[in-house]
Order: structure tokens, then C-alpha cells, then sequence
């Protein structure tokens, strides 16, 4: 079988449908979920267009109450599991065309969610298409289970298990070729800091600071309003702020509001796997505050946020740190941050530990940090398949032979659906030497690049199913 042959001749067609697919703005929009659609009216869109795409095509489709769908083709009582998404993170700003827009420029199709995780999604369905059309006969099931909120806590799967059989082996197009067989754990918490009320007798008073909007997404804006006591004294902090822009190579701005004196501070969002590739305006933003006289309040949440997080992306400060062969370093991002004067202020953590690591000496670390409660704690545990599992070896032998290239092993800090399964892998859809422009503003796939994908993704889920 030419594989890759059987792509182009769908080429026109998948493009199309991909582009169409991105156009949905599937963000999650908790305040807009109801039965049935529980993460909101556009991530379900998303979620009926492809299963309505399932249907036209004559595959097996059901709907599992909103919260996730699959599409399934084979016989057999063993099922192959691809695991997909259609939710997507917010767009952001300064996209060069709209971040829905799916607009085509230098042979790559730039909108949200084209490498994370729709555009590989419609290329597994290509995929699945093709072993249809060509008639091969399969002794397992195909099913690609299409989840609705991976960007965020997991609901989708969690509930689709609950209802659905677990496939036996998969993978997950949501990460890197060759093949990712170790990904780390990852903790998400959230932290509150309640702060006596006291008189204020300093320069500046602190009455808002926010950043970030996803705990694994590194903030790109961070924004702080403050008054000033004296006309001098906000002339002075607005020359301060411009000065330390400069010093940092940093852009933003601060502008005279009814409120006082608006500061916004613009960072580099990537994802939180390595927050060490961005900028977290957040942090910059804090580290710039607390180098100035606060109200007591706001010294000490921007002071601790300073003490415990500047140019600290591996939890040494927080004696978390470790590191292992597998998987490399543990990570930690600072997601959100909340602040009102005279409120409960509050911190977003992302850690991502590595697989021969314990959550739990985690927790302690988080849980030691002075005049914080813990409100949220949640513990993906890490997944790991060995080297010499059937699945790895027949993923590597597609992969190998239709590009050529070795099929090494990757550990990464990201988390995709793989970990949901016993046994499974994430399978591409980055191959190496591409730039990962998920979570980041002017995200894109490269044309050549989705075809090939979804060549490799036919061919493996034959060789799995067969």
C-alpha cells in the first residue's frame, strides 16, 4: 500500500474539511455549559462536527452525553484507541489574521488549534477514512475518541470512561514524533493568601494585579492598577516601569485611569511544559512591584510571588527540584495570579514532575509556603510504556519506514490522552526539527506536514488493527 499516495488523493479535501474544523472557536466557556453541552455551545460544535463528519461517512459514531464522542471502524472484540481533541486554549493577542480565521499562507494553515489538537484530529480521520475506502480488513476496532476538555481538567475522558470500554492500546496525535512513551506527571494547584487590613501610610497602594488565563499556559499579559499618593510620587513609578521595560526587553505600557495609574505588562506565552522557552509577564510584573514602597499588603504578595518564582522555572526555591534519566527536569509555571486589595489573592501553580518522582513530596513542597492555604490540588500521575512493548515497536517500524529517519524515544512534560490508556503513546503530529507553536499566538501546520501525518496515522492504525 502507497500510503502516502492515498493521502494526496484526498489532499483538496482534507485541507478543506481542516480548515472548516479550526473555524469553530471551541474555548472552553464554563458559564455557557448545560446538559449536553457541558463545556459550552462551541466546543460542542466542534464536537458535532466531527462526529457528523463520522456519521456522513458511514463509521460507527456515538455521542456520550457532550462530554466526548468516538468514531469507530473494525470488527473484532479488542479495540485500537486514537484519542483526539477539538477544545482549544484562548486565542490571545497579536495574531498577524484572526486566530479562527484557518487563513493559508506560505503553505501552512494558521488558526488555534491547527497543531493543538484539531488539525491532527482531522488527519486521524483522514486516516480512518482511507483503511474505509480501500476496503482493508481490520480483526480489531478503530475507535478515535474525541475529547472535549483536554486543555483544562480531564472531564471528558474521566466521564467517557465511566460509560465506554477502555481500548487495550493507542495512541494519542497530540504531541512529537517519533514516539512519546514517557510523559511526566503534573500537579495543578491553587493557593489563597488572606492579608490583615492595615492603614496605608506608604507611596503606593496595590488595588489590582492579574496574569494569566490557563495554569499550562505561561502568561503573555500581566496588568496592575495603582494609585499614588503624590502627583510626583506616579511620575516617578510610570518613569520606573518604562525604565525597567527597557532593562528587560520587555513591551508594555501605563496610562492615567479614574482607578489610578494601569500598568500592563506583555510576556511570551508557550506552554507550560517549558515555561523557560517564555516570558512570564506575570512574575516580571511582581518583580517590578515589589522593588517599590506598597501598601503592606501588596509588598507582601508581590514580594513573596518575587522570592519564591523569579528565574526559577525548576521549584529549587520551593526545594521541589529533581530530575531523572527518563524524563529530565521537573518544571514549574505560575499559571494565574488573582489580586484585590483587601481580598483573598490567589496563585495558579503548574509543576510537571518527572516519572520516577513523587507527587506527593511535591505537595509538601507547595504546602510549606508561608501564609498560603491550599484550595486546589490535582495529581496526573505519570505514564511511562516500555521501549519493548508490541505498540512502541509497530509505531516505530511505520514511522521508520515511511520517512526513513530513526524512531527514537521522547519523554516530555506535557500531558496527552496516551496517559488515559494502560498502553499508549503520543504519535506525532511534530516532527522533529519543527518549531512547537501550540498555546502561542500565529499557531499553524504545516500543509506537507498534515498530509504526512495522516499517512503515518493510516498506516499505523492498520498495522495495529489488522
Amino acid at each position: 500500500m502507497n500510503w502516502e499516495a492515498e493521502v494526496i488523493r484526498k489532499k483538496d479535501d482534507l485541507i478543506q474539511d481542516t480548515q472548516s474544523f479550526l473555524q469553530i472557536e471551541s474555548v472552553l466557556d464554563e458559564e455557557g455549559g448545560k446538559e449536553g453541552k457541558p463545556f459550552g455551545e462551541k466546543v460542542d460544535d466542534a464536537l458535532q462536527y466531527m462526529l457528523k463528519k463520522g456519521e456522513d461517512e458511514g463509521f460507527t459514531v456515538k455521542n456520550v452525553d457532550g462530554y466526548a464522542g468516538h468514531i469507530e471502524y473494525g470488527e473484532g472484540e479488542d479495540i485500537v484507541g486514537v484519542l483526539c481533541h477539538v477544545d482549544v486554549v484562548p486565542a490571545g493577542d497579536g495574531w498577524t489574521t484572526p486566530p479562527f480565521s484557518a487563513d493559508i499562507r506560505e503553505n501552512k494553515i494558521f488558526a488555534r488549534g491547527a497543531i493543538d489538537d484539531k488539525g491532527p484530529t482531522m488527519a486521524a480521520f483522514y486516516a480512518l477514512k482511507i483503511l474505509k475506502d480501500t476496503g482493508l480488513q481490520l480483526s480489531k476496532k478503530i475507535r478515535m475518541i474525541i475529547g472535549t476538555d483536554e486543555e483544562s481538567d480531564w472531564r471528558c475522558v474521566d466521564h467517557y470512561f465511566k460509560h465506554e470500554a477502555m481500548p487495550q492500546i493507542g495512541f494519542a496525535p497530540d504531541a512529537d514524533f517519533p514516539i512519546i512513551h514517557a510523559e511526566k506527571g503534573i500537579i495543578d494547584a491553587t493557593l489563597s493568601f488572606t492579608y490583615q487590613q492595615t492603614a496605608n501610610h506608604q507611596r503606593y497602594t496595590l488595588k489590582q494585579f492579574t496574569s494569566g488565563m490557563r495554569l499550562n499556559m505561561v502568561p503573555d499579559e500581566a496588568a496592575a492598577t495603582v494609585t499614588a499618593a503624590q502627583e510626583h510620587d506616579a511620575e516617578l513609578i510610570k518613569t520606573a516601569f518604562k525604565a525597567y521595560l527597557a532593562d528587560h526587553q520587555l513591551s508594555g505600557e501605563v496610562k492615567n485611569t479614574a482607578d489610578g495609574l494601569h500598568f500592563t505588562l506583555k510576556g511570551v506565552s508557550v506552554h507550560a511544559m517549558e515555561p523557560a522557552h517564555g516570558t512570564n509577564a506575570g512574575i516580571h510584573m511582581a518583580n517590578f512591584l515589589c522593588g517599590h514602597e506598597l501598601d503592606e499588603q501588596g509588598l507582601a504578595f508581590t514580594s513573596q510571588i518575587n522570592a519564591l518564582f523569579d528565574q526559577d522555572t525548576r521549584g529549587q526555591k520551593l526545594g521541589i527540584a529533581c530530575k531523572d534519566e527518563i524524563s529530565g527536569d521537573l518544571t514549574l509555571n505560575v499559571g494565574t495570579i488573582r489580586y484585590t486589595q483587601n481580598e483573598e489573592a490567589k496563585l495558579g501553580l503548574n509543576v510537571r514532575y518527572p516519572v520516577t518522582a513523587d507527587g506527593k513530596d511535591v505537595k509538601k513542597g507547595i504546602e510549606s509556603i508561608k501564609g498560603a492555604a491550599l484550595l486546589k490540588f490535582e495529581d496526573s500521575p505519570p505514564h511511562y510504556v516500555s521501549k519493548d512493548h508490541p505498540l512502541v515497536k509497530t509505531l516505530q517500524r511505520v514511522y521508520e519506514e515511511q520517512t526513513g529517519d530513526p524512531a527514537t524515544l521522547i519523554a516530555i512534560g506535557g500531558g496527552t490522552y496516551a496517559r488515559s490508556l494502560e498502553a499508549g503513546v503520543a504519535f506525532g503530529p511534530l516532527f522533529p526539527g519543527r518549531p512547537d507553536c501550540a498555546h502561542q499566538k500565529d499557531e499553524y501546520i504545516e500543509i506537507d506536514d498534515l498530509l504526512r501525518a495522516t499517512a503515518l496515522y493510516a498506516q499505523a492504525m492498520y498495522e495495529l488493527a489488522k
